[in-house]
């Protein structure tokens, strides 16, 4: 994924989140920090504590330099880095605070996920809509472009969610911000190696988790 990015874009720097994984990611990281001295970044946590908390840590990180568009996205594939071009020219509108690369804003576009799991996102997806009024198809998508404004008017210190939904919670307190928030279509592909996260807990904390927002906002205290 790095050098397929560094291969593609020559202004592109990229923050690797590491949890202190037992793959050994981070020294995967420091070898290669040979290759692109200036433009590769590591940022090693001691402890795993959830997906929300090591990007809050990496939008902080960006944050403390002077980067104009701070993306997020897997490094599995499934986020197709050639994608990251499209997301960019969309955002660069004036009229575009985020920019979301969405499964189902033009149908859906998923490959080699089973019927379950399809049903389960798109499911989630219709009920985030019906509950917050959020107008993204999209809302638990993890592959997004930031205008730095966007991030610099969230108090990231009172981001909630740990699991899948902050990515749900972060599209909607910028939605309560008052940013517009853009949808292009990308085809998500399933990770080829490794095994899901999801589990229980991030389903649950997903479903309570939209109502708590909700009527945070409808008594003014989101």
């Amino acid at each position: 994924m790095l050098r397929s990015i560094f291969s593609m874009y020559n202004h592109v720097h990229v923050l690797v989140v590491d949890d202190n994984s037992p793959d050994l990611t981070a020294q995967k990281v420091i070898e290669l920090k040979d290759e692109f001295p200036t433009r590769l970044h590591l940022l090693s946590r001691l402890h795993k504590t959830g997906l929300g908390r090591a990007y809050i840590d990496g939008f902080k990180w960006a944050l403390q330099h002077p980067y104009k568009y701070i993306f997020e996205m897997d490094s599995d594939f499934s986020h197709d880095p050639k994608d990251m071009k499209r997301l960019l020219e969309a955002c660069s509108d004036a009229d575009v605070d985020m920019v979301v690369g969405s499964r189902y804003v033009n149908g859906i576009n998923v490959v080699n996920w089973p019927f379950s799991r399809i049903l389960l996102s798109y499911g989630a997806s219709f009920y985030v809509r019906i509950i917050t009024g959020m107008p993204v198809k999209d809302p638990t998508a993890g592959f997004v472009c930031y205008k730095r404004h966007v991030l610099e008017a969230i108090n990231l210190d009172k981001i909630q969610f740990i699991g899948y939904a902050f990515q749900i919670e972060m599209k909607f307190k910028a939605m309560n911000k008052k940013f517009k928030i853009k949808e292009i279509p990308i085809i998500f592909t399933d990770r080829i190696r490794g095994v899901s996260k999801l589990t229980k807990g991030i389903i649950s904390e997903a479903i309570l988790g939209v109502i708590q927002m909700r009527t945070q906002q409808l008594l003014g205290k989101l």
